[in-house]
């Protein structure tokens, strides 16, 4: 094992483009650029206007303007009147679009008036300096974070600011903060370190040296190597901040889970305890709730952990986000400035859940009741050859899965705010607040381009209930086969979480040389 395993979820607070995303969070190169299969690749190609859509280094037109003389002797020809009449008919285009634009944002801007419980909870922030007065019913709240920071600039930095201003405003009383931190040397150690004398709730701080591997499940690919699925290292870097949870005595009402994301502390209170509020006595109630993260003022990111009510993978990755695929309930949601947009998971990059899902569950003494269920954790798929993010996998265990039908589903309790929105350097939070003012002109064009490209993908155990026998193609190993083994249809008994996969292999490189990414793609055997 080399001396230095490199974090393969590696996350680091400055500028990126979406190409430099494509490595980091979003598991297995679920960003939707590395998604377009092969023959929608070919149609952006022959439509530019597609392939300017997807690109995020389009520049624009160079307009050049070509030489003539002084003076022209030659009458204006016929093409000098079709020239003059384009050039009015485009000057006409852009002026109707400015104004669509102009009035978009002043006369109908989205999201941007969220339902009486936000303000009245940013009133009271904004009128006290108490510690715990964004907490007015005095919630516990453990806070929950698994960190890469090798330069130390998210423990030392602004994300490190922002989680202490968050436990001033949950007041120090209510919170526990649980960091877990490995394989980042010695600047990550000295910067939480230097976090941790800060702290003033309970907390547990933990960097370790290196990760023990040897701990972590492995799987045997194609020609017999041992390897570790890349999703497994993730679900366990992210189970360590949970530990605290197995022997905590306290009992916690939320849990949030926080990534390395720039996020406004009043906003991590919004999702918290103003998520679908406004008809419940104010009261927020959820399973999940998840921010819409950003990687930059207009591309959504988290599209490998979303899914939405009826288990669709994302559409293109601007607003409205989802497709008309099936009810469509989602879509409608977010075109209708709901609060709570019902899916069956979401990530979004901080995320608040009902802690009971998490802490031990005690059945009551005077009933004969079955034992509980353990409590909820991050998880990887078992599938070789398929894979699905510990992020929507955590929501599939915490959900009611429909008994007969996923079109019969209506709520699961998961919920994603768009009012709450991250993102990954503090540049594109900034811009968040304008661009969203816009977003009311993009449905139209986000419908159509999904079509042409084909959105949502295709996934064979979508549909899937769990304890019903189904046929699925899956990947069986065979020693004496020089593949290793080969894909066959088998009956076996669905999961809960077929909704949450797709076909594919990542695993975790042990011994990484300079440059190279933590994890590699294994290709899927014909």
């Amino acid at each position: 094992m080399s001396a230095r395993l490199l974090h393969p979820d590696e996350y680091e607070l400055d500028a990126r483009s979406s190409v430099d995303s494509q490595g980091s969070f979003n598991l297995d190169d679920a960003d939707f650029e590395s998604q377009i299969p092969p023959q929608p690749r070919r149609l952006l190609h022959r439509v530019p206007l597609l392939s300017r859509l997807f690109s995020s280094t389009y520049a624009g037109y160079r307009r050049i303007k070509p030489s003539r003389p002084l003076i022209s002797s030659a009458p204006r020809s016929s093409c000098s009147r079709l020239l003059r009449r384009l050039c009015f008919y485009h000057n006409l285009i852009m002026g109707i679009m400015v104004a669509l634009m102009v009035g978009s944002a002043i006369l109908r801007p989205s999201y941007s008036n969220p339902p009486p419980q936000y303000a009245t909870l940013r009133d009271a922030v904004d009128q006290s300096t108490d510690p715990g007065r964004g907490n007015v019913r005095h919630e516990k709240v453990f806070i929950a974070a698994s960190l890469y920071d090798k330069s130390g600039d998210l423990a030392g930095g602004e994300w490190g600011s922002r989680v202490l201003q968050l436990v001033d405003l949950l007041g120090p009383d209510n919170v526990f903060l649980s960091i877990y931190e490995n394989d980042s040397g010695e600047d990550g150690r000295s910067a939480l370190r230097s976090l941790e004398e800060q702290v003033r709730c309970k907390k547990s701080i933990i960097f370790e040296e290196h990760l023990d591997l040897t701990t972590l499940p492995t799987v045997t690919i194609p020609g017999g190597e041992t390897r570790i699925k890349r999703i497994e290292y993730l679900a366990e870097v992210r189970n360590r901040a949970l530990k605290p949870l197995d022997e905590a005595q306290d009992h916690y009402d939320k849990l949030l889970y926080l990534n390395d994301v720039v996020f406004d502390p009043v906003d991590a209170l919004q999702l918290l305890f103003s998520t679908n509020a406004a008809d419940n006595d104010g009261i927020a109630q959820y399973r999940a709730a998840c921010a819409v993260d950003f990687v930059n003022a207009f591309k959504f990111y988290d599209t490998y952990a979303t899914r939405d009510l009826q288990g669709y993978s994302m559409g293109l990755p601007f607003f409205p986000w989802f497709s008309t695929a099936g009810n469509g309930h989602s879509r409608s949601d977010v075109l209708s400035e709901r609060d709570a947009v019902r899916v069956r998971s979401c990530w979004g990059g901080m995320v608040a859940f009902d802690a009971q899902y998490f802490q031990k569950r005690n059945p009551a003494k005077t009933q004969p009741l079955p034992p509980p269920p353990p409590p909820t954790r991050f998880r990887a798929a078992h599938d070789l050859f398929w894979e699905a993010s510990e992020c929507c996998l955590v929501h599939a265990d915490i959900q009611d899965a429909p008994s007969s039908s996923v079109d019969e589903l209506t709520d699961t309790g998961i919920y994603m705010n768009p009012y709450v929105r991250v993102a990954y350097d503090s540049g594109t939070l900034s811009w968040l607040s304008t661009t969203r003012r816009f977003e009311k002109l993009y449905p139209f064009l986000h419908n159509v381009v999904n079509h042409l490209v084909g959105l949502p993908w295709s996934n064979p155990r979508r549909e899937e209930i769990p304890g019903q026998r189904v046929q699925d193609t899956v990947w069986v190993p065979d020693n004496l086969d020089k593949g290793g083994g080969s894909f066959q249809v088998v009956d076996r008994l669905a999961g809960n979480d077929g909704f949450c996969g797709r076909r594919g292999l990542q695993v975790i490189v042990e011994h990484r040389e300079e440059g190279q990414k933590g994890w590699e793609n294994i290709a899927v055997p014909e």
